[in-house]
């Protein structure tokens, strides 16, 4: 019943969503200027667990000025996105498990993410955990992964597991070309990263299938 009530959603026409009226840019500026606050770290994890359910800009655009601009500490931010993202994420799975019909229909249609999550419940049917993996690493808008598998009734130990392989993986390979390579880095992770983060995800269900097969 979820299922058809979802999608008979995904055809009507949202008027209003975040990309209209330059809204993503101006929230894109508001994020990065918490870089510079006294409560980064806060904003940070904040930002980390919200984006993982309805908010729109990914930690990582606070969490690589902060990792700049205090090396030392680009592994522990890494941390704290991981974890709170993570958490978000179980957040996301709840909204679309309960309060779907209340709220979860209304971020997919205020993101403008209607098309997309009509299509995730098919991904679901064939490896739920490989999407979510995906969705975790890869810049695919997270988040409506987490609500559909709420909705689809994912077991939340999938979304988990999924959720920590990918969010840290992602997370982490960052801190580490920072950490490493510093503020040179910076413009080619913005610009490379959906090749990274494609690489990493290769890599990554390359290893499980290895296992598997030597196993």
């Amino acid at each position: 019943m979820a299922k058809e009530r979802s999608a008979s959603r995904v055809e009507k026409k949202n008027i209003f969503h975040f990309y209209t009226f330059g809204i993503m840019k101006r929230l894109y500026n508001w994020v990065l200027a918490w870089a510079d606050k006294k409560y980064a770290t806060a904003a940070l994890c904040i930002l980390a667990f919200v984006e993982s359910s309805f908010f729109p800009i990914p930690p990582d655009i606070l969490m690589m000025p902060l990792s700049l601009s205090k090396p030392k500490r680009a592994f522990f931010y890494a941390f704290l996105t991981t974890t709170f993202s993570v958490l978000g994420g179980i957040f996301g799975w709840y909204i679309g498990h309960g309060l779907y019909e209340t709220v979860g229909h209304r971020i997919i249609e205020t993101l403008g993410y209607q098309a997309k999550f009509a299509l995730v419940g098919s991904y679901y049917e064939s490896n739920a955990f490989l999407y979510i993996l995906a969705a975790a690493l890869t810049p695919i808008p997270y988040k409506v992964f987490t609500i559909a598998a709420g909705v689809w009734s994912i077991p939340i130990h999938t979304l988990v597991l999924a959720s920590i392989l990918g969010r840290g993986l992602r997370y982490f390979l960052v801190a580490a070309m920072l950490y490493f390579f510093g503020p040179r880095i910076k413009e080619i992770i913005e610009k490379y990263f959906e090749w990274l983060a494609l690489l990493g995800l290769i890599l990554l269900v390359g290893g499980f299938y290895a296992i598997k097969y030597v196993s």
